[in-house]
């Protein structure tokens, strides 16, 4: 009987059209013992995802682009529009008491819950705005946050909380701000939504049910300006992609935009391979492993793709340092079952 009832709730949250508000409080209705905290944090990342997004429309009108001058922890030059996006999440996301630590890239050390707001049962890491340094000429960007329950008992959050594995995530998803703003979520037994900001009421309404990577990609997304910093194994993988030596028979085209959330939402959405491997200058990978490479991986393996570092499966990684840095490809499963095969050497030598 629970069954049934589940299927009927998730049924019902899948109508095309439904806000956010709506959809969810179906899912929840599948889970008996669910208590709203979830559903009242999803709601506050909306929240700042609408502030974000009109911060990032007008942005240009009102001579906000730009650098502040700082560097972050990562070595990059701030941008306003990063600073921004990052104090908005956490004034968005701290007083409501689902909260007990965040993690942003933009921040050295984690991001406490301060007083008097009260300590939730969650722990969220997050790339306020990725993809920022393209923002003055236009091209998309947006937001990726993960949710993981807190591992410690009650009070202030710790490191620990924020140091889990993709595996046990509870929830994950992007913000893009684009042509139109997109909400893509996906929780865990719930399958992969996405939502459209309707402007004209203020709702992102949903638009993109049960949200599936087709098995099969045409696209592959990678920066071959690196290609000289790269090992002879990614080259020639890459050589196979260009050419008809991969398990698709064809040559794939090639697409890449330079910001991961719009790379790989084009390819959630038609089929490819994002992919960011290890180079000579940064051996241990590029992308970060909190912030972009596990949420992802979460949702685009509950959208039926994979996400791996290429020789372990990006969920299975378990973070050390709050930064940590993974190589990545991610996206439709033949095209990373190939790379894995590769890396495995199980393709022969001449195929690549």
């Amino acid at each position: 009987m629970a069954a049934q009832i589940g299927s009927e709730m998730h049924e019902r949250a899948s109508q095309i059209g439904l806000t956010f508000a709506e959809h969810i409080a179906y899912l929840e209705r599948a889970f008996p013992d669910a208590t709203g905290e979830f559903s009242a944090l999803m709601q506050e990342i909306m929240v700042a995802g609408k502030i974000i997004s009109g911060k990032v429309r007008r942005a240009g009108l009102v001579l906000e682009m730009g650098r502040t001058g700082r560097v972050n922890v990562q070595g990059e030059e701030v941008q306003y529009l990063d600073e921004f996006s990052n104090e908005t999440l956490v004034r968005m996301t701290t007083p409501g008491g689902q909260l007990c630590i965040l993690a942003s890239e933009e921040s050295a050390e984690p991001i406490e819950v301060p007083p008097p707001y009260a300590h939730g049962r969650y722990a969220m890491a997050f790339d306020p705005l990725d993809g920022s340094s393209n923002i003055e000429v236009n091209v998309a960007t947006g937001t990726i946050f993960s949710v993981h329950r807190r591992r410690s008992v009650d009070g202030p959050g710790t490191l620990q909380d924020l140091l889990q594995p993709g595996r046990d995530l509870v929830a994950a998803g992007y913000l893009i701000y684009g042509s139109s703003t997109m909400l893509v979520y996906a929780a865990r037994q719930c399958g992969v939504f996405g939502f459209t900001l309707d402007p004209s009421i203020g709702e992102f309404l949903l638009s993109h049910p049960n949200l599936r990577i087709p098995e099969n990609g045409g696209i592959y997304s990678v920066n071959e300006g690196h290609t000289d910093e790269w090992d002879d194994r990614d080259r020639g993988i890459v050589r196979a992609f260009r050419s008809r030596a991969n398990p698709s028979g064809r040559a794939l085209n090639a697409r890449y935009v330079g910001s991961l959330v719009t790379d790989f939402h084009r390819n959630l959405l038609q089929g490819g391979i994002y992919l960011y491997p290890a180079t000579a200058s940064h051996p241990d990978g590029k992308l970060r492993l909190l912030y972009e490479a596990a949420p992802l991986g979460f949702l685009c393996e509950a959208a039926g793709g994979l996400a791996t570092t290429g020789t372990t499966r990006i969920a299975e990684v378990t973070p050390e340092v709050l930064h940590q840095r993974v190589p990545l490809f991610i996206g439709s499963r033949r095209e990373v079952a190939f790379v894995e095969s590769v890396y495995q050497n199980e393709w022969p030598e001449s195929s690549t």
